[in-house]
């Protein structure tokens, strides 16, 4: 059978894009608390020696954003001169006006509930148009491309050795990425292996070669999958001091793929951080998460990838679509169908069903928004398996 090769990267939470997602959810996570009907739309930049905070927040709360992002900063280790940019004394600028009224009459009251529908999931308008996807495959436990779940723990790992001071002479920007063998649709091995991550400038290229294999491809990458024939980069270029948004900036929402499955799946709307979840760039995507996975954790197909589609102010769904890419015994509109029946998918109601009002997602910020089971977000909960297999049963 014919061999063929699939990659995924992840960034650590050092990275300057994933810097500015951070904030920007801590920044909602703040309001959310005080607020939980706040709009926010929080987007982030960041380059050397400053922040800047911009976007459209309506609230009735007061927050600091100047020391969240300041904390948020130094929680990651940019808290010291030394590693180019510093929490404690970079600018941070604050751009921020209130949401546009023209957008807020559609979010605040539906095109339904301004026709007479008084559903009380009816009440809320999607907070824009476009659409969102959603995926599952069984690569993995937690029903993930294995390419993305393998690179998102690279990462993690990366970030873990740096904290614990098991690798001292680490800085916080990083980035992973893997290559897996398919065999068909069968995964046969790793292929490929790449590591790159930001450093003391003391510490030579053969230490860190030999660390990184020891302390984090070693314990992350299942012994089986790799042999003599893999290859594994660290630090390619040779050198990476100079890391961080001093040596690149950063910006909200630019990690999307990141974000979500690797590029095993397509992906619509737009980014997730800084979002309240009216905007169904986040909701939407993270509720055509929880059909693919419950579908797939139902044992009704191998992979399921979902699309859904919103009109600006309108609450219910412009079209649902699931496939299974021939991997089920149902058809994509039979899986639809149950879909459809088993999920309601008016943002209201997807943000009841998944508490997406009391989520704190600045931990989602960095590692990926979906796959993340240990943070026990509801999107990642097989909560509708029987359900959908009874609604597929049903005559």
């Amino acid at each position: 059978m014919e061999k063929h090769y699939f990659t995924s990267e992840s960034v650590t939470e050092g990275h300057p894009d994933k810097v500015c997602d951070q904030i920007s959810d801590a920044v909602l996570d703040a309001i959310l608390e005080q607020d939980q009907n706040a709009h926010v739309a929080c987007e982030v930049t960041c380059t050397t020696g400053m922040v800047h905070v911009m976007g459209e927040i309506t609230t009735d709360c007061y927050v600091d954003i100047a020391s969240i992002a300041r904390e948020v900063i130094c929680s990651i280790g940019y808290d010291d001169p030394a590693c180019g940019f510093d929490g404690n004394t970079c600018a941070v600028l604050t751009s921020i006006d209130a949401q546009s009224g023209d957008i807020a009459m559609g979010v605040n009251q539906s095109l339904e509930h301004k026709n007479g529908a008084q559903d009380a999931y009816n009440l809320y308008g999607a907070g824009d148009q476009g659409m969102m996807f959603g995926y599952a495959c069984d690569e993995t436990p937690e029903l993930m491309p294995m390419s993305a779940s393998l690179s998102h723990k690279l990462a993690k790992q990366l970030t873990k050795v740096r904290k614990d001071g098991v690798l001292s002479y680490l800085r916080p920007d990083g980035k992973t990425q893997v290559t897996v063998e398919y065999e068909g649709d069968v995964i046969r091995r790793v292929e490929a292996v790449v590591v790159s991550t930001q450093h003391d400038s003391a510490i030579t290229l053969e230490q860190i070669r030999k660390d990184i294999l020891k302390h984090v491809i070693q314990p992350v990458i299942p012994e089986h999958l790799l042999d003599q024939n893999t290859k594994i980069f660290i630090n390619p270029t040779g050198r990476f001091v100079v890391g961080g948004p001093v040596g690149d900036s950063g910006l909200t929402g630019r990690k999307i793929i990141v974000d979500t499955y690797g590029g095993f799946a397509r992906h619509g709307g737009g980014c997730f951080s800084g979002k309240d979840p009216t905007k169904v760039d986040r909701s939407a995507a993270y509720a055509a998460r929880h059909i693919a996975k419950n579908i797939v954790g139902a044992g009704l197909a191998k992979r399921c990838e979902v699309q859904l589609a919103y009109a600006i102010g309108v609450a219910h769904p412009l079209s649902v679509m699931v496939d299974s890419f021939g991997t089920s015994a149902y058809t994509n509109a039979q899986l639809a169908s149950a879909a459809k029946q088993v999920f309601d998918l008016r943002p209201a109601a997807i943000i009841d069903r998944l508490h997406l009002r009391n989520t704190k997602y600045r931990p989602l910020a960095a590692y990926g928004h979906m796959g993340r089971e240990e943070l026990d977000v509801a999107w990642e909960k097989l909560d509708q398996v029987k359900a959908l297999q009874q609604q597929l049963q049903a005559p």
